[in-house]
């Protein structure tokens, strides 16, 4: 399995030829191409690579990704948890203290090919499954860093001094099954993310240049969000990440009682899970980072042995019904694990 290269793949890019890793933030305002991984609960590693080119990810090969049998995925918080913490979120909502909080739970399975299991190759099966404008890899197995993302979700692009964020709010079907409730979540975390960008950017730079556009992926559609700022002349990467980071989108506002909610209610770390994925030209001075969702990862830490993992959730607010967030959870999870364990049908059934 260490025989692999480390990789980095992003889009129609492919970065290789390991230079350094480093976890400092400092390191993405100095030189080089950086693949930037970012865990939910703040541990960052920031790899440099040589060698970066234009590749197109490369078909899926048969057999080359042997993913999880179907049935062997568990979840951290199963139903009925789930249900319960949605209540619970109601309950912290009606006493004043959080306006909406994110729940999320991550599925986990073994893998039955560990030491052969190359996470570029599920890259190569998302691409054609489920496509997605933020997706990418990064292969660092000698730093246990192994990502498959198919984000539909910027977190941060930066282009000189000027930064975006594109939040995601209200997930349904089609745009009918969309709700006055995911477009007032939505609202709440556009306002959250102009404050965290606010902190960092020139006074009255900060402005929101699309509000709850629907956007459609596949076999989903989300409401989407722009916002946009200059970033201060003495803010750099340490402070800009510090600044929004875990996304405002995946914890809740205000975000500092969500994620104190977060913590009592889930049951595993996030990892990659919600956290930033992406890349850092530092002599270009551009990037771009997604929030790392419809996002595996392989973890070899585990006893017996390494697994697959997986996160998906739902933003609670006063309106949320909790059966109606336990199936969007199930929603944005059913066709990423067809396609991990290898039963997704192009039709958009499962084999």
């Amino acid at each position: 399995m260490h025989a692999l290269a480390p990789l980095a793949r992003f889009g129609g890019l492919v970065a290789s030829g390991l230079r350094d890793v480093t976890h400092d933030p400092e390191a993405l305002d100095s030189t080089g191409f950086w693949a930037v991984a970012a865990d939910f609960e703040g541990r960052l590693t920031c790899a440099r690579f040589a060698d970066v080119r234009s590749s197109p990810v490369p078909a899926p090969v048969p057999g080359r990704w042997r993913g999880p049998l179907p049935g062997d995925w568990t979840s951290s918080l199963d139903r009925a948890a789930y249900l319960t913490g949605v209540r619970r979120i109601r309950e912290h909502i009606a006493a004043g203290d959080v306006y909406q909080a994110n729940l999320c739970r991550v599925l986990s399975a073994p893998l039955p090919d560990p030491a052969g299991a190359d996470i570029d190759a599920l890259t190569a099966l998302l691409a054609v499954g489920n496509p997605a404008p933020y997706a990418g890899t990064i292969r660092l197995p000698a730093h246990g860093v192994e990502i498959a993302t198919a984000s539909p979700e910027l977190y941060l692009r930066r282009d000189g001094r000027t930064v975006e964020s594109g939040p995601i709010k209200g997930t349904g079907r089609t745009a009918a099954d969309l709700l006055e409730k995911d477009r007032a979540e939505n609202v709440m975390i556009v306002d959250l993310v102009r404050n965290d960008l606010g902190r960092v950017c020139a006074t009255g730079s900060v402005t929101v240049p699309a509000l709850c556009e629907v956007e459609p992926h596949p076999g989903l559609v989300h409401l989407v969000s722009t916002v946009r700022g200059e970033l201060d002349a003495a803010a750099g990467w340490p402070e800009l990440l510090a600044a929004t980071f875990p996304p405002g989108s995946v914890t809740g506002a205000p975000k500092s009682s969500a994620l104190e909610i977060i913590q009592a209610l889930e049951t595993a770390p996030r990892g990659p899970y919600c956290g930033g994925i992406g890349w850092v030209d530092a002599d270009r001075g551009t990037a771009s980072l997604a929030v790392g969702i419809r996002t595996f990862w392989i973890d070899r830490t585990t006893v017996p042995g390494p697994v697959l993992r997986f996160g998906t959730g739902a933003g609670i607010t006063w309106g949320s019904d909790p059966e109606r967030e336990w199936d969007e959870t199930e929603l944005k999870a059913g066709r990423l694990l067809a396609i991990a364990s290898d039963v997704y049908a192009p039709s958009g059934r499962t084999a």
